[in-house]
């Protein structure tokens, strides 16, 4: 390798780092976890094929992993639960990498410096996916190392997270191309994401609709569950990866070729008419750049809301082991084998997610610091605590309209299918979305005010790793005291259990506390740039 590619990959590997560790440890610790909860929840064959009779064919399980090929074994399940969902983590990272490397390097100004230096756009091009298939192997390593020591066989275990990582190449192929098409870093996310959403929805309809199985042909995630690891391995699929993969970063290399340097295929809007709405204030305007990632997200989330609460309907709790009540009442969820359990449990993705898209909002107002834009606002009549405050109260309100959203959708889709809850219910169920929302939006205001180039990391570390030792310390038996360090352990899952004021309380109160010290802060040190 020439020392210029070599400086590049390096470089590139060393950006990458801890996106790539976070993912690692994700992708290790919760490959363990399934392969030793799977053990304790199902210690018997009888419980293992009570849990195939009525877990494993039910469309609403199927929703969340995928088609379950052999869940009567340890290795089978694992497949099932640790492919389906680790391989959607697979097409984010694979997004967010490609994306990274290229356009947001572009974006930035840095790119220019170093086709400056003598290297060629093709020698920069194919670092950057060196890197990232660097650390798809890190990954693919980081499962494997996951399901071992989940005492599961070598060969079978490394196919398993051959399967997911190679996700991880098409997804990258997927964010290398809109990279070139799309002319910001932004936009290049927003339709990386769109694909990836695409990719899930016809993976879906492909598991929970039988006419529908030809789907999976369609689509990299329902490639990865057609590689079938511990149920029949057919290792020739691995060629649709491959294949869709290289043809992909090579049609964004050929593009990236032709194209100038900062630009994209779709070009702005420079000639569109003006538009003046949402100009009257900063917080208006800022609502105005996001109403396309509002739209989106509420798009997303009101869709996965509607699908859950019209596949409610197919929960039975026939044939439950009583060791898996036990473990579920670890989790505070003994009764999500019945319809209204079921929505009660899955509510708190909703909760996962809605604080994704608080940290998400701090994460734009630091992209408007970085891109300069916010000390031309502050050159204005306009103090720093009245823009971050107005940021906030945005992203608030946000999350507020998000819960709403979900909650009458989740209802709208039960009731179509005469499930028993009432839209109360599911109301009172989507308001445990804003005090954890609001907690880790105080959190990620202050990392932003005190240490601003980390607080993306900082945030989304925070809630990621509050919601898996929710999930992992429960399983594993972790003391009481332990457990209920994560937020996520005070949420009441209504309706089968009653709101917990006296928590919500407590989160917002915490939460306002850091947004108070987040302003102090904000006001006292000096604008950054990326």
């Amino acid at each position: 390798m020439r020392p210029a590619a070599e400086a590049l990959l390096l470089r590139a590997l060393k950006d990458a780092r801890t996106r790539t560790i976070a993912f690692a440890l994700l992708f290790g610790l919760y490959a363990y976890v399934q392969a030793v909860g799977y053990r304790h929840a199902y210690p018997t064959l009888a419980d293992r094929l009570a849990f195939v009779r009525s877990f494993a064919g039910n469309d609403a399980i199927r929703f969340f992993y995928g088609y379950p090929y052999d869940v009567a074994s340890v290795g089978g399940y694992c497949a099932w639960r640790v492919g389906g969902t680790l391989a959607i983590a697979a097409a984010a990272f694979g997004v967010l990498a490609a994306v990274r490397a290229l356009r947001a390097e572009e974006e930035s100004g840095r790119m220019e410096l170093v086709l400056a230096n003598l290297v060629s756009r093709r020698t920069a091009y194919l670092s950057a996916i060196l890197a990232i298939l660097l650390c798809a192997a890190l990954l693919w390593l980081a499962e494997l190392v996951g399901l071992l020591a989940g005492a599961l066989p070598l060969g079978e275990s490394a196919y398993l997270a051959l399967a997911t990582a190679s996700v991880v190449l098409v997804f990258a192929g997927i964010g290398a191309l809109v990279s070139q098409l799309a002319p910001t870093r932004r936009l290049a996310l927003e339709l990386g994401f769109a694909a990836a959403g695409i990719a899930l929805l016809l993976r879906v309809i492909a598991d929970v609709s039988g006419g529908a199985a030809f789907l999976r042909w369609l689509t990299p995630l329902g490639w990865a569950e057609l590689l079938r690891p511990f149920a029949g391995p057919d290792p020739a699929v691995l060629l649709a990866p491959a294949a869709a993969g290289a043809l992909l970063l090579a049609l964004a290399m050929r593009i990236a070729a032709v194209r100038d340097i900062g630009t994209g295929v779709l070009r702005p809007r420079d000639t569109a008419a003006p538009r003046l709405a949402l100009l009257s204030s900063a917080t208006a305007q800022a609502l105005r750049a996001e109403r396309v990632s509002l739209l989106v997200w509420g798009g997303a989330l009101g869709g996965f809301a509607l699908v859950l609460g019209l596949v409610s309907a197919s929960v039975s709790s026939a044939g439950i082991p009583q060791s898996l009540r036990r473990e579920l009442s670890r989790l505070g969820s003994g009764s999500i084998a019945t319809p209204r359990g079921y929505l009660a449990f899955v509510f708190v993705f909703f909760v996962l997610a809605v604080s994704l898209f608080a940290c998400a909002q701090v994460g734009a107002a630091r992209r408007e610091e970085a891109e300069e834009r916010l000390e031309t606002l502050l050159a204005l009549p306009l103090s720093r605590a009245r823009w971050l405050c107005g940021r906030l109260a945005l992203a608030s309100a946000g999350a507020a309209a998000l819960s709403l959203l979900v909650g009458v959708l989740a209802w709208a889709g039960a009731a179509s299918q005469g499930v028993g809850i009432s839209l109360p219910q599911t109301l009172q169920a989507a308001a445990n979305c804003m005090p954890v929302a609001l907690l880790f939006l105080g959190l990620a205001a202050l990392a932003y005010a005190l240490v601003p180039r980390a607080s993306a990391g900082i945030a989304y570390g925070l809630v990621t790793a509050s919601y898996v030792w929710q999930l992992v310390g429960s399983l594993l038996g972790a003391p009481k005291l332990l457990v209920e360090l994560t937020p996520f352990a005070h949420v009441g899952l209504v309706p089968v259990q009653p709101f917990r004021l006296g928590a919500a309380l407590a989160m917002v109160a915490i939460g306002l506390l850091a947004a108070v010290v987040a302003v102090g802060g904000f006001r006292r040190r000096d604008l950054l740039g990326a």
